[in-house]
């Protein structure tokens, strides 16, 4: 039986040309300028903003202006038909605040109101917003810093910015929605990120958690339960392109606990490992093929957009690990070419994994994993190195490493049009830029005192100094979520001082040097300051300075940021988080997110 395949529909933001209710002269007058307004938005949204698959940002634009609750209810009707995850309300003039504006509860809202002197277009905004107060409805303001001529038909830079900040977290949002993250596996080792908070995924996130034993893989690959066909042709991709570094484990007399217990043979991990990866994948997202064998429930996936997998210890200790999955499957590439990155949890933290699924939607780039492993002063690197670190990493700088389950990206190998290193978005991903992703790294064979079942890590260096932003979701008792942010920038060592403080950790993993931008306060005093406040033991990077639009993102989602160090006149928050109290805003961020609760009540 032939399957119908189900496409999701975009995420959309509609755009509300409001109007001066007033016939006879006064809406008529105003037509053209407030329907421009809203398509100058859209143009802009459209031209500027790409969904996850490449694909730019719709816009829906109601039919006509807006002047009455009457016209307001029947573009809602229109909307709820479109997928509409946020709502852009503009105007140059007076409006009727509580007739027009957008009553449901369900979208996320901005309004942008003309600054011009013929028409109270900011009169109009304060009111709205003050009805958007009153009625318990966060939205954003959106009004330019310099008065324009009414003829202007510019979008000018500062109120772009904060559309685009608005609509590239409002889609986030929305994409996320109905959405699913997998756990694959369990708990690994205790470890509180990966214990899976439902009311998270939920209540804020709008997502379904949903739970797959780590046999399911084994029984997948047992039963030939994938195409074969692209397993040839991953298998000598990989065989290619994926060139074996240091073995740890040569010369080592291992306890016969350890011998007994690799039951897949050495030189069969690769074939392992790549299976492994192709049923994972299909796993969190389907495959038509598997339909066409007769795998008819296998093939419809789980509605994925994130996920993790346990691995430690239950899996590691006999079968080869996930890092080469985990790896690939967070990459801007496979044996395919280009393709969408997904974000994907080592050992299940799935606070690491939501951390990697905010960072990848509001960069477009691929998620990098990390032990935020160990701060390096400049004092103990000079002791150790006998030289003191110069330029991007005099201060100190911090180590982030992990079992060689990040993205290749990371590696800083892809150059952009300057020849620098850099991570791009998938779509922007050239045979070049992989195969120096992969040329410039290598795939060292698991440790066996660690991981008893074999397998590969990935190892490189980020080789290049690339802004980034780190990031991490914590639960608090009490509080809830919260998010650390810490804009900064990967350090690139001489290679005598990389190489002799590499080996101290595992010269088997991948090292990323981060350096985050200081502010002289707080938990930005200093780059010791940044680890003594990090809150839990892994961390996210993902390229580019994105902390104010994580910011954005996370007033959206009603999740309050605990640390960051972005400049004031970067954050962009609902108006009414101004109502909380101003001298302090993270306090009043606390008590806006608190006092409104969850997107999702």
């Amino acid at each position: 039986m032939k399957r119908k395949v189900i496409f999701m529909m975009y995420p959309k933001i509609g755009i509300r040309p409001t109007i001066d209710g007033r016939w006879g002269g006064v809406r008529e007058s105003l037509e053209v300028q407030t329907m421009g307004m809203a398509k100058a938005a859209a143009e802009l949204i459209s031209s500027q903003l790409k969904y996850p698959d490449g694909t730019p940002v719709q816009c829906i634009i109601s039919e006509t202006t807006i002047g009455s609750g009457a016209e307001a209810a029947r573009f809602a009707e229109q909307f709820s038909t479109e997928n509409i995850c946020a709502t852009l309300t503009v105007t140059p003039c007076w409006c009727y605040g509580s007739e027009t504006f957008d009553m449901n509860p369900n979208t996320i809202k901005a309004v942008w109101g003309f600054n011009g002197t013929e028409r109270p277009g900011a009169v109009y905004l304060a009111a709205v917003l003050a009805a958007h107060a009153q009625r318990g409805i966060p939205a954003f303001s959106i009004y330019g810093h310099d008065v324009q001529d009414m003829d202007d038909k510019t979008v000018p830079k500062d109120v772009a910015e904060k559309i685009l900040k608005f609509a590239k977290c409002a889609v986030a949002v929305g994409m996320m929605k109905n959405k699913a993250y997998v756990n694959i596996g369990s708990v690994s080792m205790g470890i509180a990120g990966s214990f899976c908070d439902p009311v998270l995924f939920q209540k804020y996130l709008g997502m379904r958690p949903e739970w797959v034993d780590m046999t399911e893989i084994i029984r997948r690959i047992t039963l030939g339960i994938y195409d074969e066909e692209e397993y040839e042709k991953a298998l000598a991709w990989t065989k290619e392109h994926c060139k074996e570094g240091f073995d740890c484990n040569e010369g080592k007399d291992l306890p016969e606990i350890i011998k007994k217990s690799k039951v897949v043979p050495a030189d069969k991990d690769w074939e392992f490992v790549t299976k492994m990866t192709m049923v994972v994948r299909d796993i969190m997202y389907g495959n038509p093929k598997l339909d066409e064998m007769g795998w008819h429930e296998e093939a419809l996936g789980r509605n994925a957009i994130a996920g993790g997998f346990q691995g430690q210890r239950m899996w590691t200790d006999w079968l080869p690990n996930g890092d080469f999955m985990e790896a690939i499957m967070a990459s801007t590439f496979d044996w395919n070419g280009p393709k969408r990155p997904t974000p994907f949890a080592t050992e299940n933290d799935t606070l690491n994994g939501v951390a990697m699924l905010l960072g990848t939607l509001v960069s477009d780039k691929a998620p990098c994993f990390h032990d935020v492993r160990t701060y390096w002063s400049a004092d103990a690197c000079e002791r150790v190195t006998g030289k003191r670190p110069q330029g991007t990493a005099a201060e100190g700088f911090i180590h982030l490493i992990n079992s060689g389950a990040t993205a290749l990206d990371c590696t800083g190998a892809a150059k952009n049009e300057s020849g620098e290193g850099c991570m791009k978005s998938w779509w922007d991903m050239t045979e070049s830029d992989i195969d120096a992703c992969t040329d410039a790294t290598d795939w060292c064979r698991a440790n066996y005192e660690y991981f008893r079942g074999g397998g590969f890590s990935s190892h490189f260096k980020t080789q290049a100094e690339m802004p980034v932003t780190m990031l991490r979701v914590n639960i608090v008792e009490g509080v809830g979520p919260v998010i650390q942010i810490a804009e900064g920038k990967t350090a690139v060592l001489e290679d005598e001082v990389h190489n002799t403080l590499d080996v101290r950790t595992d010269r088997t993993w991948p090292t990323t040097w981060f350096v985050p931008d200081l502010t002289g306060e707080g938990a930005f005093k200093d780059v010791y300051s940044v680890m003594a406040n990090w809150g839990a033991n892994h961390g996210v990077t993902v390229y580019g300075h994105v902390g104010a639009e994580l910011i954005t993102l996370a007033s959206m989602l009603r999740i309050p940021v605990s640390m960051h160090n972005v400049s004031n006149d970067r954050i962009f928050r609902p108006h009414s988080w101004a109502a909380f109290g101003t001298e302090t805003p993270e306090a009043s961020d606390y008590k806006a997110c608190a006092t409104y609760g969850p997107l999702y009540k």
